[in-house]
């Protein structure tokens, strides 16, 4: 049996080769084809049943079938499985486009809604209903058959174009390598980092040291090399990723040549907006922009440049007081009195050294893998009432021996859910963080039998953090930075909201039906727990401490996630925003017990919470930068004129930025949220979420008493954001936690911009 049309329990990862997947899609489409048509031809009168349920059904087996390959294609991406997918990602396209523009299934949905039955549904599928009815005419089905025709045509090359995008992203950050053989230009580099190049490079056969532009290899080395040319170098070969230049190991920039250009992301953004802007007007909208917020809590492009702009005008003193500061810093104690891009994480580094007396890499020592995810997840159990607890490796079939498996279950036992977690960087992966539904919660049966089956809800979790390394003869736990760990609870509390959902329509349940600038509130909301000592001292434990007299079990511990890809979301740490403008039998071990000695000291700890706003202006006011320009390119961007994409963010930095990148940067060209992800006119959404994640994490610090972890106002986020997913308005679920609407103070407080 073709393993991507078993659908009886996870997917067969081991089983599943690249000629399986035309086959498998081929057979599905033809299968639900087939039942649209009997759909579409039923005379009867349409109801759950006999029309929503069938349809539910079907779309989903594609659904997860697809998913599958759709997460290889992320994870273990060969020139082979590329083929394929791309190859099939247009029938998939194709079909959903086909899908929203059938006139019969459009007023069949019509009819549902106007009828008695209606009015006897659960508000989980009258929602699911208005769902539909939204995305039916937002997907063309009111078009004119001559107009239909090229929105489809249109859906079906903004399909291919975002998949070319990253895979030229993707190509572009394999391409290029740093190869350094004298141990003296590298002075100031962490040996664990200098460990992974090391092993790089035997792996190639070569001496010495190879440093890539992946995360974990190219953030360190610009935030503690001392050579101000390898930064260089590095720094001109990250910012000109797929595009028309190209960076040599000299680190000098040309124009590419001999075909490499293919590589060149500009010309897919140009057409991607020429079609978005078309798409838009086809519709009757005036632009993209009014076409994304038709689905999302913001109403109008306005309402978000407003948003935007004020926060700006908080941001921007600070940001410019943070400038000052490093420049002074520069002048005075490193004699450096012009300070680059490629300066500004090592020169952020020595100042935070100078001003708090700690280093990221003092830090990162406290930070185990082995201490950071039990920690983890005894939080998660202390919150919900559930417990989390690794599966055997034997039963189950994973992509890579990096990738494990946990089960999430009541106290009782009852399984409510999986995760799959793959936590490090390689060839092969595309790069940041991000959450993805393998399978959601619903409820499935007959209502006419009475027969049901609760279906369990599985979800990936990807991060790109550094691997262990193997240190004078045993192999160190991987060492994640503070930022990391966020990158890490941000990435699992997308987990759980897919995860701890309660709803049992799958239109609604989890992430699915959840306006798309409230589905970070989750996330972030797990990022505040980073910085409370009761949470640090309970997942911290010193690596040398944990290594001392110990035989690990397991060489690669357990793993956990971008512009936001998919739901996905997005590291989005303190030094890549500055840069940037991502059969195995082991199981985990049980927790490490350590005396206190072990954990991070609070003296540490209190340096780290003096630090948090560090340079927090700087990074606000970048991030207002990537949604402003996001914003302005799907609303009032001429995509047909002569200005570029690059041109319209070189204006918005002029007026906006305090830090101006070099000429050469071309950042736009690995912008993958809005180019190849699902953030298009929605970048904003991570600040506008932001406020909700704030003030609703300050219910926590206003009733702790001292201690954050409150049992009781977990159940009562759960109850009333987790579990609800997608099911009702964000803003209801958000009032019906808080009890009241949204307030910015708790944003602007954790940040250090308190409202004047």
């Amino acid at each position: 049996m073709n393993p991507l049309l078993d659908f009886s329990g996870l997917p067969r990862f081991a089983d599943i080769r690249t000629e399986h997947i035309t086959p498998a899609v081929q057979q599905l489409l033809a299968e639900n084809r087939k039942l649209i048509d009997g759909i579409r031809e039923d005379t009867g009168t349409p109801d759950w049943e006999n029309f929503v349920q069938p349809m539910t059904d079907a779309n989903e087996r594609l659904y997860r079938a697809w998913g599958q390959v759709s997460h290889l294609n992320a994870v273990v991406n060969t020139p082979e499985l590329r083929e394929a997918y791309n190859a099939n990602l247009s029938l998939i396209t194709q079909y959903y486009a086909e899908l929203a523009q059938d006139q019969a299934l459009f007023e069949k949905f019509k009819q549902l809604r106007n009828s008695k039955e209606f009015e006897s549904l659960s508000s989980a599928r009258k929602k699911i209903i208005e769902n539909e009815l939204r995305d039916f005419r937002l997907g063309g089905a009111e078009l004119p058959p001559e107009k239909k025709e090229r929105f489809l045509h249109i859906q079906e090359e903004l399909s291919a174009l975002g998949s070319r995008f990253n895979d030229n992203l993707l190509d572009a950050t394999n391409k290029f390598a740093l190869h350094v053989e004298n141990a003296d230009e590298l002075a100031g580099i962490p040996d664990d980092v200098l460990q992974t190049a090391r092993e790089i490079a035997e792996k190639d056969g070569l001496s010495g040291w190879k440093f890539t532009l992946h995360a974990p290899s190219y953030l360190p080395l610009m935030q503690y090399a001392n050579n101000r040319g390898l930064r260089e170098k590095m720094y001109r070969a990250y910012s000109t990723r797929a595009s028309e230049i190209g960076t040599s190991e000299t680190g000098t920039t040309a124009p590419l040549i001999n075909g490499a250009a293919n590589l060149d992301n500009a010309p897919l953004i140009s057409k991607i907006l020429q079609l978005r802007k078309e798409e838009a007007q086809l519709l009757g909208f005036d632009c993209y922009a009014e076409v994304s917020l038709a689905t999302k809590m913001a109403s109008t492009p306005k309402q978000v440049l407003d948003f935007l702009g004020e926060l700006a005008a908080r941001a921007r003193p600070y940001a410019e007081q943070d400038l000052r500061e490093l420049r002074q810093f520069a002048a005075d104690k490193l004699q450096l009195k012009a300070v680059e891009a490629w300066d500004l994480a090592y020169l952020s580094e020595k100042l935070r050294l100078d001003r708090y007396a700690f280093s990221e890499q003092e830090v990162k020592q406290y930070f185990p893998e082995t201490s950071v995810l039990p920690g983890m997840f005894r939080l998660v159990e202390n919150l919900y009432g559930v417990v989390i607890a690794p599966v055997e490796a034997v039963d189950v079939q994973l992509w890579h021996p990096d990738a494990k498996l946990f089960n999430i279950t009541d106290t009782g036992g009852n399984l409510i859910g999986r995760f799959y977690l793959d936590l490090y960087a390689r060839p092969g992966k595309r790069g940041g963080g991000w959450m993805d539904d393998a399978i959601s919660r619903r409820r499935s049966g007959s209502e006419g039998t009475g027969e049901h089956h609760i279906q369990a809800p599985v979800a990936y979790l990807t991060c790109n953090f550094s691997a262990p390394v193997r240190v004078d003869g045993q192999t160190r736990p991987a060492l994640f930075t503070h930022d990391e760990v966020i990158t890490l609870f941000h990435e699992f509390g997308h987990g759980l909201h897919h995860l701890l959902t309660q709803v049992e329509d799958l239109g609604v349940s989890g992430i699915h039906g959840v306006e798309w600038d409230a589905v970070e509130l989750p996330s972030q909301f797990m990022e505040n727990f980073c910085w409370e000592w009761e949470v640090l001292r309970d997942m911290t434990g010193r690596v040398d401490s944990l290594l001392q007299g110990r035989s690990l079990r397991e060489t690669r511990p357990a793993p956990l996630p971008a512009p936001d890809g998919s739901a996905n979301a997005v590291s989005a740490g303190r030094v890549d925003s500055l840069l940037q403008g991502s059969s195995l039998r082991e199981t985990r071990p049980a927790p490490l017990p350590a005396p206190d000695s072990e954990h991070i000291p609070r003296e540490l700890f209190d340096k780290m919470l003096a630090a948090k706003n560090f340079q927090s202006g700087l990074q606000m006011l970048r991030q207002i930068e990537f949604a402003l320009f996001d914003m302005h390119l799907h609303s009032d961007f001429d995509p047909n004129g002569e200005k570029t994409a690059q041109q319209m963010l070189d204006e918005i930095r002029e007026q906006v930025a305090v830090i101006i990148p070099p000429k050469f940067n071309r950042f736009p060209n690995s912008f993958s949220h809005i180019f190849g992800g699902g953030y298009a006119a929605g970048y904003y959404s991570y600040k506008w979420a932001e406020v909700l994640s704030a003030d609703a994490y300050s219910l926590f610090e206003e009733s702790s008493a001292g201690k954050v972890i409150s049992p009781e106002n977990g159940a009562r986020f759960r109850n009333e954001i987790l579990a609800v997913g997608g099911s009702r308005p964000a803003l209801e679920s958000f009032i019906a936690f808080r009890g009241r609407e949204p307030k910015i103070d708790a944003l602007l407080r954790h940040n250090g911009m308190a409202a004047a």
